[in-house]
């Protein structure tokens, strides 16, 4: 598995329920500090899936509608393992939009939380979870019962959670605005999505679990993968240029332990790719996962260069 990590228990069973889609008709109450804290659920496909939610100081009904941003943790995570990590629910706070952290599913219930995002990873993968149904119906509902911009979602996540935002922008085209995988990486055999959707991939040039130059993955938890190789980092880059019909050759430049390539697109519809020299498989920038984990690199802060991208990026009404 691409990301050894955080293995607290979730709070929450998974129940077989029955039903092919029921979202949870409560509205969360308002701590008193005005942030929604505690953990929700909703049933997709029969089984209870989890997620942790953070909004804004103050937050009511009638506002100026927000933008909202999903975390997806790394193989073997959870919601709390990315939220330290990535330090995404301090910014949401000075930055004022939502933020979400879902929960991938196991056959341990409570650990080894793994996404389907194709070729990876673990009990996700093998049982062909829906991940991407899931993630619809979280969108569906927060944008129901939060003030949610509905041209204004966006995903990242690291590893297994970085691979599951590339299939999501690729699924739900219609639903995210942009994404930023971090850590992560394609396979060659992904269909371009029907809508155009900006992308910002960040990759560590140390990484051994997702090496950036593609191949066969390493690590602890290798085995979670299919055995399908990885494209090169690069790939991502072109990949994504072709699905927003960007022009020409993407232009690079260094920046001291970063090299940065970005391609010229239309407006909205960019792409830009990191790869840092003092990066492994880690969030740069933010806390080291576990104890045994690569120690996350300072030459980039991924949190502030995620959101200062995702705030550019609005879909338009009509997109084609």
């Amino acid at each position: 598995m691409p990301v050894p990590a955080d293995m607290h228990p979730r709070r929450n069973q998974l129940l077989g329920l029955g039903a092919a889609i029921l979202l949870c008709a409560c509205v969360a109450a308002v701590a008193a500090d005005g942030r929604h804290s505690d953990r929700r659920t909703l049933i997709h496909a029969g089984t209870e899936r989890s997620y942790v939610l953070r909004v804004p100081p103050g937050l009511t009904r009638g506002q100026q509608a927000l933008p909202l941003v999903l975390v997806l943790h790394g193989g073997g995570g959870n919601a709390g393992h990315a939220e330290r990590m990535t330090g995404f629910t301090s910014k949401a706070a000075m930055e004022n939009f939502i933020v979400a952290y879902p929960e991938g599913s196991s056959r341990f219930r409570d650990r080894l939380l793994t996404w389907n995002a194709g070729h990876c990873c673990g009990h996700a993968m093998k049982t062909g979870v829906d991940d991407v149904g899931f993630i619809d119906a979280l969108i569906g509902r927060l944008i129901a019962e939060l003030p949610v911009d509905p041209l204004r979602v966006y995903v990242t996540g690291i590893s297994n959670g970085g691979m599951m935002a590339h299939r999501l922008g690729i699924e739900l085209p219609h639903r995210i605005a942009a994404i930023a995988p971090v850590v992560a990486a394609l396979f060659g055999d992904e269909k371009p999505p029907v809508q155009p959707v900006a992308a910002l991939m960040i990759n560590g040039m140390l990484d051994q679990s997702v090496p950036y130059r593609g191949g066969r993955p390493g690590g602890r938890y290798a085995s979670a993968w299919d055995g399908t190789p990885a494209k090169p980092a690069l790939a991502q880059l072109e990949f994504w240029a072709a699905a927003n019909r960007c022009r020409g050759t993407a232009a690079s430049e260094e920046r001291g332990a970063l090299l940065l390539w970005q391609q010229q697109c239309p407006e909205g519809r960019s792409v830009a790719l990191y790869l840092l020299r003092d990066t492994g498989h880690a969030w740069p920038g933010g806390k080291r996962g576990t104890r045994k984990g690569d120690a996350p690199g300072s030459s980039l802060n991924a949190t502030d260069i995620i959101w200062n991208f995702f705030r550019a990026h609005a879909k338009h009404q009509g997109q084609p």
